[in-house]
């Protein structure tokens, strides 16, 4: 009963229960998806019957698919309107476009919010209800609430800086490549095989939807909406343009090249006349104050010591 009446106790099982929840449902998903690309791989050389094929799965396959299933169910319950589309069109920016990347971050996202309330309770039972708890417990509760969410946005600011910086030299190849009397596919193809990076991630992709039907301006407006880089967007309007007037590519993309390379230029220029004024606020309050302790402070004890007492 003593036991049973702790709320920190109570707190931490709970709290280890979510824990070892999140992990089988992490290793479920990452396991399906390195069996999804095997069997891609392998197309339909074998067939097993379903009954076997269910009792070959392991004990965490086992545990852990009801466990998401219930998990994800539980989340689109609660899931407010538009928001697994919202976090759908992020995960594609971030290079994470499949479905079950999607219920994997929204199945992280069910358990930090579930954990919110153990946590709290966890922290005013070790820290008490103090400033440095209640700190302690928003600190936590911030963390839990939009730590998920902060991570996606950094992942997907790093990819579209990346895809912005990679395009001018990946404009260059593809000028090479046409004018060596290559076709626009034909380029993007050397050009993917010929440097790697999310830029040529997202070529690949657009060369895999055109093979597969779809037609060029479709999908590479699809691109552009999937990346969501304003050179990017430019790039594809210039070559749509060029389809519909019947310009030439190999011009055009050289004139795209040059522009996005000055205004590469004029982005690091603007960088570093703003770190000056950056580097201001540490000096003022880390670098200076240890100066003048160490200019001033013997001046000062020699002036003390030699005051008349």
């Amino acid at each position: 009963m003593s036991a049973l009446a702790n709320p920190g106790l109570i707190a931490t099982m709970f709290l280890v229960v979510g824990v070892a929840l999140a992990w089988a449902i992490t290793t479920h998903l990452n396991e399906r998806s390195v069996r999804r690309a095997a069997l891609a791989r392998l197309g339909g050389y074998e067939r097993t019957d379903e009954r076997q094929a269910e009792l070959a799965l392991g004990w965490k396959d086992r545990l852990a698919l009801p466990l998401m299933d219930a998990v994800s169910a539980g989340g689109q319950r609660f899931t407010p309107v538009g928001y697994r589309e919202k976090m759908a069109r992020k995960l594609r920016a971030a290079g994470k476009g499949s479905e079950l990347e999607l219920e994997r971050f929204l199945a992280v996202r069910v358990l930090t919010l579930a954990a919110i309330v153990p946590v709290v309770l966890i922290f005013l039972s070790a820290f008490g209800r103090g400033k440095s708890g209640l700190a302690m417990v928003g600190l936590a509760t911030m963390l839990l609430a939009l730590g998920p969410g902060i991570v996606l946005n950094r992942k997907v600011v790093e990819r579209q800086v990346a895809i912005s910086r990679a395009l001018p030299d990946v404009l260059d190849l593809l000028v090479i490549s046409i004018e060596a009397g290559l076709g626009f596919e034909q380029a993007l193809d050397r050009t993917v095989s010929s440097v790697p990076g999310p830029l040529t991630d997202e070529f690949s992709r657009v060369l895999g939807e055109v093979r597969a039907g779809a037609n060029r301006a479709d999908a590479m407006r699809a691109f552009a909406e999937r990346v969501d880089v304003e050179e990017v967007r430019g790039f594809v309007l210039a070559v749509l343009q060029a389809d519909t007037f019947g310009v030439s590519i190999g011009r055009m993309l050289r004139g795209q090249a040059d522009e996005l390379r000055v205004r590469r230029r004029q982005q690091a220029q603007e960088k570093a006349m703003k770190a000056p004024v950056k580097m201001l606020i540490p000096m003022v309050f880390c670098i200076f104050p240890a100066i003048f302790v160490v200019i001033i402070g013997p001046a000062i004890l020699n002036i003390v010591h030699t005051l008349p007492k």
